[in-house]
Order: C-alpha cells, then sequence, then structure tokens
C-alpha cells in the first residue's frame, strides 16, 4: 500500500492554496491518499506546526508522510526538507522550528535537503514562483515520495540532525506539593490551555484526582488568576461553569471551564510568558 499523505498549513479554505497543493498531489500519482490534519494553524506560528505535529502524528500508520508548511521565511535561505522519524514516519517541511517536538518527543533519525534542481514542480508556468512552495516544492516532493518515484535518498543530500533549527522547549519545576510550568499551547475550540507539566511529574508531587489545588496564573510577573481549583480526570466531575485542572490527550496537566472557554472567561493565553503555580494546601 502506498503512504498515506496528510496536510497541515495556515492557508485556511478561504483561497485555492488547498486545492492546489492537492491537484499537485494528483496530477503525480491519482491513486495516493490525501488527509487534513489542519489548515487553520496560527499564521507564521511555526511553534504551533510542531506542537500540532507531536500531537497529531504518532497517531498515523508507520510510513504515512506528513507535509507541514508554516513558511514566514518561503523562499529565503531557509532549508526545505524530509525528516524521517525513529518511528518510521516522513516529514516534509521548512526547517524553521516546525521539527522542535518531534526530534525532542519523538526522535528523529535522518534529515535530507530537498533538491529543488530535481524535486520541484515544472512544467505549470511556476518555475520563478518563489511564495508558494507549499505546492512547488513540499507538496510535489511528498507525492513523488509516496508514489515510489524517489525514495528516501531521492530527496536530497543528507545533513546532521544536530542541525535541525528548533524552538527552545522550557521545563517545569517539581517539588513535594509545588509545580510550576508555563501555558505551551491552547485548545483554541474549546479554549482550555495546556501546560507543560507532564501528568507523572504532577502526580509525583503529591497531586491525585479528587485535590482542589491552589492555582495561580502570572502573566510577565503579574498575577491574572488566582482560585482553588478541582483537579480530576474529566469534565464532567466539575460543575458547569467552573475552572478545573485534568489530564490531557497527551499525558499532561491542562486547564478547562466545564462546558465553556478557560482562555476567554478568564483572558488567558499561552506562550513562556505565562506561568501556571500549582500548590497542594
Amino acid at each position: 500500500m502506498k503512504p498515506i499523505l496528510v496536510f497541515q498549513t495556515d492557508f485556511t479554505y478561504k483561497e485555492g492554496a488547498v486545492s492546489s497543493m492537492y491537484g499537485v498531489v494528483k496530477c503525480v500519482d491519482r491513486e495516493l491518499e490525501i488527509m487534513d490534519g489542519t489548515h487553520e494553524l496560527p499564521q507564521y506560528d511555526t511553534w504551533s506546526a510542531s506542537y500540532r505535529l507531536y500531537q497529531s502524528l504518532p497517531f498515523w500508520p508507520e510510513g504515512t508522510i506528513y507535509v507541514s508548511v508554516v513558511d514566514p521565511g518561503v523562499g529565503t535561505s531557509r532549508r526545505a526538507c524530509v525528516a524521517k522519524t525513529k518511528d518510521g514516519h516522513y516529514v516534509v517541511s521548512p526547517d524553521n522550528g516546525s521539527l522542535t517536538h518531534v526530534k525532542r518527543f519523538i526522535g528523529i533519525e535522518a534529515v535530507r535537503e530537498i533538491d529543488e534542481s530535481v524535486n520541484r514542480l515544472r512544467g505549470k508556468g511556476t518555475e520563478e514562483v518563489a511564495i508558494f512552495h507549499g505546492r512547488d516544492l513540499f507538496g510535489y516532493t511528498a507525492a513523488r515520495l509516496a508514489s515510489g518515484i524517489i525514495d528516501f535518498e531521492g530527496v536530497g543530500p543528507e545533513y546532521p540532525v544536530e542541525e535541525i533549527v528548533e524552538h527552545p522547549i522550557l521545563e517545569p519545576s517539581i517539588e513535594q506539593e509545588k509545580v510550576e510550568g508555563i501555558f505551551e499551547i491552547n485548545d483554541p475550540n474549546f479554549g482550555n490551555l495546556w501546560t507543560n507539566i507532564p501528568l507523572k511529574a504532577f502526580n509525583s508531587a503529591g497531586f491525585e484526582y479528587g485535590d482542589t489545588v491552589h492555582t495561580v496564573v502570572r502573566h510577565e510577573g503579574n498575577v491574572v488568576f488566582d482560585e482553588r481549583v478541582l483537579f480530576h480526570k474529566s469534565f464532567g466531575f466539575a460543575g458547569k461553569g467552573d475552572p478545573m485542572i485534568y489530564n490531557n490527550e497527551l499525558m499532561k496537566v491542562a486547564l478547562a471551564v466545564t462546558q465553556g472557554s478557560f482562555s476567554e472567561k478568564y483572558g488567558l493565553s499561552y506562550g513562556p510568558e505565562w506561568t501556571v503555580t500549582f500548590t497542594k494546601d
């Protein structure tokens, strides 16, 4: 069976960019299966691109080729690459920080720079276009790889995994009955905020389901939320509209409002300037 192609971008569906990418894939091989990850990533946000890869990639079959295009440096000297993960997936992406979480938490076995002299769309009158590598380079290369026209070595020259561009990943502070971390990403549909604190570390510090936890959120050092909040395994254990701490889909501690939006209700967001402290009273 040929590998599945999965696409994530910041293109939206407001114009024809996604359709053009998929058209190129089908021109290479009409049998290739194309699936959407998301096309609603925040514009130019390579951190979000990296996190969403980490969130979804492990749940696709081995051999899946994931095309991730958030590319504020498109057309510049940043590398265009294909990374082979240690669990047998491929990620086709600009090397601009978008591979950070995959490298750290899944592992990258090898990475190759796309050779544009071979693996670039030709014959459509777009040879001089420098601003749509999603179509002319990433989508096209992914299709050639999935169809078997090229193998991984045929992508282009290999370069050291150590040279992959990475965002810094902050680690939580763990003490007995006190844990400090950051909100590293959000759940944009439901308004939940996900921390960088693994459930295992939270439990090791003495927190258990059913606890009421003193929770303090700071933005650039200023307290913006200070309440005692229920910690439990799912939303139904809290009253409607109440804040709660829960174990999210990636086994990390997160904050939510039951049947509501935590980020909207309290005016909070994510990033290294948003810190959270949990204390067991």
